[in-house]
């Protein structure tokens, strides 16, 4: 059998079933979190992967055996589960997904009595009570009570509706002709229901909410030949694909063109400052684009480290008003402070409804970049590899601005290029962008090479 893999950071611990990700370590890290809370209520859900149900038992056993009560709330996407547990007024939530990650992976995702991602300090706490194992198990008569409720969906997609900067009357007025692909995963359900409220007409894709990955769960665009096919097959004015856990959206224009997972953000961003005065938050790896925009409107912009808790702390502490990941993660804490496939349609549609635009011609009043992103296997000799390029960068992009705060990014007249480890999967990952497409891949072939 090959090595187990459990990657451990703060967007939860992620593994392999069987193989890394296995019921007793799934068992401890929830007495770890019960530990970590010492009482009170923990929400609960998770996406339709087959696993899901016993690493949710597990995540059951291990809070109810220290005290914790377990409103489960069944399969839904992840910004669900994060908007329950700062209504129920839990301590905490786990939601049970490996996101982007293909079917045989599973993972717990860990979030505080916000209903956000635990922080780096709150991550490293519940880590050290994991490694210790000094789990404070209750007897019988204090154990966690589990409860059940199905009506997370619904309380969600009335949030959203209630955001100031959804256009909810000039949505319906468009009757848009919208195909959804949910990848059989949590946004099934969720995604289609949000859009029909809103008038459009939906031809679903894969929404059977099963688990059955049809094809590679990654919203990017390689993986949306489907989506693109159907969109063209019925002339549908946008295409709408989201991850197995529905915090991230991508979009297909109207001619069935992959417009990229970057944009998302790009066109969420573009609308809610047409009203709001805040700033942006996004991460070292996302597109220039949104920052382009943002600055178009003077307003200030933000790099945090790549991982949604390391986005939401910068967004307080620069007190942004939207902000997000290139991956097709909108954030928007007016609704609640984590990514959210549901929230990122709504401001979408808002935007090409008050526009009067077609997708693809929104798309074309933005700067043009090139952007490339790609992704190897993690070799041992990584972290040295990766020291050393700071010497070649120089001979091969000239002056540049470093940051080593997530791997290494370098920013140079032309654009800028990323090398960091995932935080979500033993592999590193290099994003290249510039203003010319030749330079872009010319680039990416060289630093392939040299990391090879």
């Amino acid at each position: 059998m090959s090595k187990k893999v459990l990657i451990k950071s703060i967007s939860g611990i992620r593994g392999i079933v069987g193989n890394g990700l296995d019921p007793e370590i799934i068992v401890k890290y929830a007495a770890a979190f019960g530990t970590f809370l010492k009482k009170g209520k923990v929400v609960i859900g998770q996406d339709s992967r087959p696993s899901g149900e016993m690493v949710k038992n597990a995540v059951k056993s291990g809070l109810v055996s220290t005290g914790i009560d377990v409103v489960d709330i069944g399969i839904v996407p992840t910004p669900t589960v994060e908007v329950a547990v700062k209504d129920l007024k839990a301590v905490g939530g786990i939601c049970i997904t490996a996101s982007h990650n293909s079917t045989q992976w599973n993972a717990l995702k860990f979030f505080n009595k916000t209903g956000e991602f635990i922080t780096p300090a709150e991550y490293k706490k519940l880590n050290s009570i994991f490694e210790s194992e000094n789990f404070l198990y209750v007897p019988v008569t204090e154990l966690g009570q589990i409860s059940y409720q199905d009506n997370w969906i619904d309380i969600h997609i009335k949030k959203v509706f209630k955001l100031r900067t959804i256009s909810v009357p000039k949505i319906g007025r468009k009757k848009f002709k919208i195909v959804v692909d949910a990848i059989n995963g949590a946004g099934s359900i969720a995604l289609p229901l949000l859009l029909e409220r809103m008038g459009a007409k939906v031809i679903k894709l894969n929404c059977n909410n099963d688990g059955n990955f049809v094809h590679e769960p990654e919203p990017v665009a390689k993986n949306l030949t489907q989506l693109s096919k159907a969109v063209k097959k019925h002339k549908a004015d946008i295409g709408m694909a989201c991850d197995p856990d529905a915090d991230r959206l991508a979009l297909v224009d109207e001619n069935g063109m992959p417009i990229g997972e970057e944009l998302t953000l790009t066109i969420a961003v573009k609308h809610v400052l047409k009203k709001s005065r805040k700033n942006v938050v996004i991460n070292l790896s996302t597109s220039k684009t949104t920052a382009d925009i943002a600055k178009q409107s003077n307003r200030k912009i933000y790099y945090s480290k790549v991982g949604e808790s390391n986005v939401v702390q910068m967004m307080r502490a620069k007190k942004a008003g939207i902000g997000g990941e290139g991956n097709g993660g909108v954030i928007y804490p007016e609704c609640h402070a984590g990514r959210d496939a549901l929230v990122g349609a709504a401001l979408v549609l808002s935007c090409l409804a008050e526009e009067k635009l077609t997708l693809s011609s929104l798309v074309e009043t933005f700067p043009k970049y090139f952007n490339i992103k790609t992704k190897a296997p993690l070799k041992a000799n990584f972290k040295t590899k990766l020291k050393n390029f700071e010497k070649e960068a120089f001979k091969l992009l000239g002056k540049v601005k470093i940051d080593r705060r997530d791997g290494l990014r370098f920013d140079f007249k032309e654009g800028w290029l990323q090398i960091r480890s995932s935080n979500t999967e033993p592999i590193f990952r290099l994003i290249v962008e510039t203003s010319d497409k030749k330079l872009t891949d010319s680039l990416l072939n060289k630093v392939k090479k040299y990391f090879r």
